[in-house]
């Protein structure tokens, strides 16, 4: 399972969100350890430049091999785990998904190649295992999309959720939406919970869930009991 989360970026001061709720708790507990590295300590000069123009010319500016290269270099040394991946997030990657998620928790060790600017230099793919897109659409770097990936990830990690099988109630967990929850008031202004939930029959509240989660599915995201969970 994933320990040990490695992320190289120009702005580390964006990853305050992994500071608080799950992950914060993942880390405090020594389930996991994520660590940040500013790309520009790599640079070679002392404007600590890690960005160029592009050859054949263009508009903005493409992020330079060596720094990039002297980066990873540098945390591959941080940890003796074998079982490792380095990913980076980038339009030209597949799809984020759940079982992706699945997938890259039984890593021991991830690393996260963020990019900014208009790119990288095409040599730069070379260091990467793997490219991953979280969808079509703009942002401005790759901060935001490893910081969703890494928030997947951690939810599937042992004892990271207050309960065992939270994370087998998400959606997408088997493919498919969750089913809705209710809590208390049992009646809120005339809107009821369902009575099968009252029951305290669970054979009969487990058959509720999954037809309920397959209704929902199939009403919002049809296109899910065609994919590759189906």
């Amino acid at each position: 399972m994933t320990s040990e989360i490695d992320i190289i970026t120009l702005f580390p001061e964006m990853f305050t969100p992994l500071e608080n709720s799950i992950i914060k708790r993942a880390v405090d507990n020594e389930i996991l350890k994520i660590r940040l590295t500013q790309l520009r300590d790599f640079a070679f000069d002392k404007h600590r430049q890690v960005d160029d123009s592009p050859f054949g010319g263009g508009s903005g500016m493409v992020l330079k091999p060596e720094p990039m290269f002297r980066a990873v270099r540098h945390v591959l040394q941080n940890s003796a785990k074998t079982s490792r991946r380095i990913i980076i997030t980038d339009p030209s990657g597949k799809t984020f998904t759940q079982a992706k998620a699945k997938e890259l928790a039984e890593i021991d060790w991830l690393i996260f190649i963020c990019g900014h600017y208009e790119g990288f230099d095409a040599r730069i793919y070379e260091l990467a295992d793997e490219r991953i897109s979280i969808g079509d659409y703009v942002l401005t770097g790759g901060e935001l999309p490893a910081m969703v990936i890494v928030d997947a990830v951690a939810r599937m990690l042992p004892d990271v959720l207050g309960a065992a099988d939270s994370a087998e109630t998400d959606s997408f967990f088997d493919g498919m939406l969750s089913f809705p929850q209710y809590t208390r008031p049992r009646d809120f202004e005339g809107r009821t919970v369902p009575e099968v939930l009252l029951s305290g029959n669970h054979a009969e509240i487990k058959k509720w869930r999954q037809q309920q989660s397959l209704e929902l599915t199939r009403k919002f995201r049809p296109d899910l009991l065609d994919g590759e969970f189906a």
